[in-house]
This record gives structure tokens, C-alpha cells and sequence, in this order.
């Protein structure tokens, strides 16, 4: 589990200068259980900790929000650790907002260069 959340906030704060993203790994630092051991909950996991998703609405942080939307692909996608980081923040935000990415979450995607 830590790993998809480390490579999570790999690719959302590359030069880790955000605290909201290092107290998110730091939760999942002792976490050394295969993602699958979540079942059917691996989908909110993520959200959860960071501060919740609720109706749609995505959390203050738009990076924290990418964090755990990558966290969240990941925990599906294990063969996706490795890819290039602008295709799985692309897949990620496709996967977890569909057509409906936040505004916020569309600039912060756009600012990293990723066509949301």
C-alpha cells in the first residue's frame, strides 16, 4: 500500500515542497500491506485519509486530490507504477472524475502539463 501512495506523491509533488502531501505519505509510511487487502474499499481508501470525497466535491488541495485519485488507480492498476507520470495523472483524473474533473483539479493538471 505505501508504495502506490509514495509513487503517488512522487508524481504530484516531484520536488516535495507540499506539507499536505508529506503528512499523506507519512500516514501510509508502516502501511506494508498489499493494496488488495483493502477488498472493495481500496476505492475510497485513499480519499478517506486525505480528508474525504463527498458528493463529487474534491478536497482544498488540488494535489492532494491527484495524490489520492493516483493512489487510487494504482491500487487497480499495479502494473501502472512505472509509467511515464503525465499518463497516470492523466488515467487517474480520468478514472476517478470521469468527465466531471473539478475546475481546480483541471488547472492544477494543466500547470503540470498534463491535458486533462
Amino acid at each position: 500500500m505505501f508504495e502506490a501512495v509514495q509513487r503517488a506523491v512522487e508524481i504530484c509533488d516531484p520536488d516535495a515542497h507540499s506539507e499536505a502531501l508529506a503528512d499523506f505519505l507519512q500516514r501510509y509510511e508502516d502501511r506494508d500491506e498489499p493494496v488488495t487487502a483493502l477488498g472493495d474499499s481500496r476505492g475510497r481508501e485513499f480519499f478517506e485519509t486525505a480528508g474525504g470525497l463527498q458528493d463529487g466535491v474534491a478536497l482544498p488541495d488540488p494535489a492532494l486530490t491527484m495524490a489520492a485519485a493516483v493512489a487510487t488507480y494504482l491500487a487497480y492498476r499495479r502494473d501502472g507504477l512505472d509509467d511515464d507520470d503525465a499518463d497516470v495523472l492523466r488515467l487517474a483524473a480520468r478514472a476517478e472524475f470521469g468527465a466531471d474533473i473539478p475546475p481546480d483539479v483541471a488547472d492544477w493538471l494543466t500547470v503540470a502539463g498534463v491535458e486533462p
